[in-house]
């Protein structure tokens, strides 16, 4: 059937449970689209593999492939082209794993520090090739279709309402909407989204498992896809319109 959307939830450098996934999605044609909804690098222990991935992507499917800028990639851009920012020296924020998958350096250990030198290229981001970064600068900050609107982070309120995507600031759908009103009140398009943990999300309005807290978020108006790749989770595609989900953790 032509004419679906898979939504691919934060992948977060776990490309064995991209790659797993992906191999159980029904056979794409050039009527399908794949909207990645950001969040690519950092946390999990393969952010290159992740993104060499997605780069060559387009080339081994008929389907579109859109890729959505996650608050990580756009951490990364800032630092190249500003310097120093303080989001990368975070050790919950994961970026070490994203500068040794690049280096080639070990996997980091559970709560390890960077070394001083790796202080440095954290700071500054200068250790990513620049067909990374250039593929990076050109990711878009949302996508909508038929099938639904695609945000990495989900939509702000405006004085008469939620505010459709193309009338938001892009930061303000990338980072700052992890917020209660809007998985609660928000009505309209259905709003695909990452970002947030869904164990983070109000279990009674989700319509999909929600006797499993840990499962896709999903009512008649918002979709919530980060099931938690890069933090002992797994990583969720939902398929729209039909509603079927695929997800890389075993049955």
């Amino acid at each position: 059937m032509a004419g679906r959307t898979f939504a691919v939830g934060d992948i977060h450098g776990e490309v064995e449970h991209l790659t797993r996934v992906w191999a159980k999605l029904p056979p794409l044609d050039s009527g399908d689209t794949v909207v990645f909804l950001g969040d690519y690098v950092n946390r999990g222990p393969h952010p290159k593999d992740v993104v060499e991935f997605l780069m060559d992507l387009p080339t081994k499917t008929p389907a579109r492939i859109v890729c959505l800028r996650g608050n990580h990639e756009d951490a990364w851009l800032r630092a190249r082209g500003e310097g120093f920012d303080g989001f990368m020296l975070k050790l919950e924020h994961g970026c070490l794993s994203t500068l040794r998958s690049f280096t080639g350096g070990p996997v980091p250990k559970p709560g390890e520090e960077p070394t001083d030198a790796e202080m440095e290229l954290l700071s500054s981001g200068d250790f990513l090739p620049a067909p990374v970064v250039e593929w990076m600068a050109q990711l878009p900050f949302w996508h909508e279709d038929d099938n639904g609107i695609y945000v990495h982070a989900g939509l702000p309120r405006g004085p008469d309402g939620f505010l459709h995507p193309s009338k938001v600031h892009p930061a303000a759908m990338l980072a700052w909407v992890r917020t209660d009103d809007f998985v609660r009140n928000y009505r309209g398009k259905n709003v695909v989204f990452g970002h947030t943990p869904v164990r983070l999300l109000p279990e009674e309005l989700s319509h999909y498992t929600p006797d499993d807290p840990l499962d896709a978020w999903i009512n008649d108006d918002t979709a919530g896809l980060d099931t938690g790749c890069g933090i002992g989770g797994f990583l969720t595609i939902m398929e729209r319109p039909a509603l079927r989900v695929f997800e890389s953790r075993d049955a």
